[in-house]
């Protein structure tokens, strides 16, 4: 099968660029796949397209969807391909609903759903590639949910994976992802006030904000820099379509604390591999808990095995069965 994927891509950062460069690995033991991406950053590597778009936010999603739709006919035209394959929706799914080659397969992973759908224009990108895509995938049950809302016909949950493993060393309480508002980093940083005898890092791009001298920032780094020193992980965000980073966590046998919304609370079993909460005061109650003796040890070592089951070959395979569906 000849599959052309649509969406970020490395050296972009940030998940769904990991998700489709594992994605593409994985498929390619069996099937020839292209990548098209925008082309903020420079990729240099056989079979991967850009699409050159001003690097502003809103200019850059508009440009890619008239130019992407454009370069998607031209290379359907040189290599006839079997399915498209685009990642976020929003302009990137748009981009190849507009492009008139079918069938396009949609996965929604998240941000989109949650604030690409709230805006004027992106709400318009949104709900049209989820009306007319000929299959989508969510992440999770609860983005499967707002995609019917949206206007999706049905929709395939198939859950992210982590390709990571390792041991911590369990030193520090963490918090790992974008330093901004919608990732609940005052609450990270309150609750660092309430446990002065402990260690919190804080990995991420963003702006450092003002933290007690327990809070050290580390900027961006690889997930498992940070986890392989993690004794907890604190998910305090106020959004979050899936929570790849629970899964991350878990893999290094290190227990979470996630706030009890979105695809949070499908990762996060409570009592099992962490504990969800509502309140600070009910996430101040589960980290003295999770810090108590063996008690972090424990959930980490369930989250551990928890962790295993969100395969990238199980996933992939589920991913080539809809890719079927819709080639017939």
């Amino acid at each position: 099968m000849r599959i052309l994927m649509v969406g970020h891509y490395p050296p972009h950062k940030g998940g769904v660029a990991r998700h489709v460069k594992e994605l593409v690995e994985c498929l390619r033991e069996r099937h020839e796949v292209h990548v098209l991406t925008y082309g903020t950053v420079k990729v240099e590597e056989e079979g991967v397209y850009s699409v050159k778009v001003p690097n502003v936010f809103g200019l850059r999603g508009v440009s890619f969807v008239l130019l992407a739709s454009k370069v998607i006919r031209r290379l359907h035209e040189k290599n006839s391909y079997d399915v498209i394959h685009a990642h976020y929706v929003g302009t990137t799914s748009y981009s190849s609903i507009l492009s008139g080659v079918r069938p396009v397969v949609i996965t929604a992973h998240g941000s989109d759903l949650e604030f690409m759908s709230k805006l004027p224009l992106g709400r318009y990108f949104v709900k049209e590639s989820l009306i007319k895509a000929d299959k989508v995938i969510a992440v999770s049950h609860y983005l499967a949910k707002k995609a019917l809302a949206l206007g999706a016909r049905e929709v395939k949950v198939i859950p992210n994976w982590t390709a990571l493993s390792g041991r911590s060393e369990r030193k520090a309480i963490v918090f790992l992802g974008r330093i901004a508002k919608y990732k609940g980093v005052d609450d990270f940083i309150k609750l660092a006030e309430h446990f002065p005898n402990e260690e919190f890092i804080i990995a991420g791009e963003g702006p450092r904000i003002k933290a007690p001298e327990n809070v050290r920032f580390l900027g961006y780094v690889r997930a498992e820099e940070v986890l392989s020193r993690a004794k907890i992980l604190v998910l305090p965000s106020r959004r979050e379509g899936f929570g790849l980073v629970i899964l991350e966590a878990n893999s290094f046998g290190v227990p979470v604390l996630g706030r009890a919304i979105g695809g949070i609370r499908e990762l996060i079993r409570h009592g099992k591999n962490g504990y969800i909460f509502s309140t600070l005061e009910e996430a101040v109650e589960f980290l003295s808990k999770l810090l108590e003796g063996k008690e972090g040890v424990k959930r980490g070592t369930i989250g551990k095995r928890i962790s295993t089951f969100y395969s990238l070959e199980r996933a992939c395979r589920e991913i080539e069965k809809v890719y079927e569906e819709v080639v017939r």
